[in-house]
């Protein structure tokens, strides 16, 4: 819209030489510098008049222009209808023979070159520029000139109501610092007020602190007292506690040398029992070999199991003594005698019983099963196996159950048989093992052997 009224800020392609001007005669003089609200109003009345203008009278490049929505038309074409206003006489003089037209009265007035004291000096310099009747710069200049003043006369009034405005705000500051004041009088006064108090504070704090003070030192002196006679019965506590720690290590030594006598009085004692229980030893050896009594391959226990299990004729003895060793009554007979200690071949045993299993499975099934018969019989009891295998699984052992491996190069058979003859003579010693061997072997120390079948028949009642 510039382009319209001012010719320095048109582009080249729409600038009119400076000078000249376009009208209905051949006359050309310069464009007149326009006041900025009659630039926009003269842009407002073209793109409202164009819609109205034939096809054929109106510019090409205000066809796509004319076809904006009136509310966009002015804002979105005004540089277009700007440039034709000053490019295109022709165009001028129609739109602004139907903008007059539309203006009624006050158009045909500044046709006529007259502009009405009442009407609006934007409005009659917008009307004068796009007719151009006799004297129209003057009305423009007019109208600028009113422009002017009006702006002048706004500007004043702004000056006037920001000046009354600052008076006003002044008189309301000064009403605040008034109270303000009177505000910071009255806190001064409170001030004084309590800093006399708080001076007679100072006086009566200090007072209490010279007091304090003197208190302390009195406290003082006397913890001072205190700390020597705590001093001197700490050293008489010490004093006693040596005498007394002399008298402990005496009283010490003397029980030690109690305990030392006590000791070598036992170990009189045991000697002449060992001696004594010797010389009976003896005694009894010298006996027996007086007597001629060689040793028996049967003991006692053993007659009364064949008693019991007597039948006519040698065959069915045989046959009563093979059962015996594998009856879990007998075995029940032999482990309620008095401290009887029970020696199983373990693998001998499981791959009897449970061969069906893993070695694992099968320690697991007859440890257990033992630990029933220690808990119910209260009897000693000692599991070997061979040592060769690597042993995993192995659970703890039940109390008085005693698990035992062979060693390398030992057979779980010599281990039984060492277990055996490490009993002394009398003691009920029974051993469970289907090996011949075996059998034979602890019988001739006095050992009772049985069958697996038995501990494996007993271990299923339980």
């Amino acid at each position: 819209m510039s382009a319209l009224l001012n010719p320095d800020d048109r582009p080249e392609e729409e600038a009119v030489p400076e000078g000249a001007e376009f009208s209905l005669g051949t006359e050309i003089s310069p464009e007149p510098v326009l006041p900025e609200a009659v630039r926009q109003r003269i842009t407002v009345l073209a793109a409202a008049a164009l819609p109205g203008l034939p096809a054929d009278e109106m510019p090409v490049p205000l066809r796509r222009v004319a076809r904006f929505a009136p509310n966009r038309r002015a804002r979105l074409g005004g540089r277009d209808i700007a440039a034709q206003l000053v490019a295109d006489p022709l165009f001028r003089q129609r739109i602004g023979t139907r903008i007059v037209a539309d203006a009624g009265d006050l158009g045909a007035a500044v046709t006529s070159g007259v502009a009405p004291a009442a009407a609006d000096p934007v409005e009659v310099a917008a009307l004068a520029y796009l007719a151009r009747p006799q004297g129209w710069r003057e009305l423009i200049d007019a109208a600028g000139d009113a422009v002017r003043a009006e702006a002048d006369s706004a500007a004043i009034a702004a000056q006037v109501r920001a000046a009354e405005q600052r008076a006003a705000r002044a008189e309301h500051d000064r009403a605040v610092a008034r109270v303000e004041a009177d505000k910071l009088r009255d806190e001064l006064a409170r001030v004084r007020e309590e800093m006399s108090q708080l001076r007679e504070e100072a006086r009566s704090t200090s007072r209490s602190l010279r007091e304090a003070q003197a208190a302390q030192k009195r406290a003082s002196d006397l913890l001072a007292t205190e700390k020597g006679r705590a001093s001197r019965v700490t050293l008489d506590h010490e004093a006693e506690v040596r005498r007394l720690r002399s008298r402990l290590a005496d009283a010490e030594a003397a029980a030690a040398t109690g305990k030392q006598a006590a000791k070598d009085s036992r170990a009189v004692d045991d000697a002449r029992l060992w001696l004594l229980l010797e010389t009976i030893g003896q005694a009894a050896t010298g006996l027996r070999r007086e007597l001629a009594i060689g040793p028996a391959d049967k003991l006692p226990a053993d007659f009364v199991a064949e008693a019991s299990a007597d039948r006519p004729g040698a065959p069915e003895r045989s046959r009563a003594r093979a059962q015996d060793t594998d009856d879990p009554g007998r075995l029940d007979q032999l482990l309620a005698l008095p401290r009887a200690h029970l020696i199983v071949d373990g693998y001998n045993v499981t791959k009897r019983g449970f061969a069906d299993m893993s070695l694992e499975q099968q320690r697991k099934r007859l440890i257990t099963g033992l630990g029933g018969i220690a808990a119910q019989t209260g009897d000693e009891i000692t599991v070997v196996f061979d040592g060769a295998e690597r042993v995993h699984g192995l659970p703890p052992a039940p109390r008085g159950v005693r698990v035992l491996f062979s060693r390398k190069g030992t057979t779980a058979d010599e281990l039984i048989r060492q277990l055996v003859r490490a009993e002394p003579p009398g003691r009920p010693v029974v051993v469970v093992s289907s090996d011949r061997e075996v059998a034979d072997g602890v019988r001739r120390h006095g050992a009772y052997p049985m069958g697996a079948d038995s501990l494996l028949r007993r271990l299923s009642r339980s």
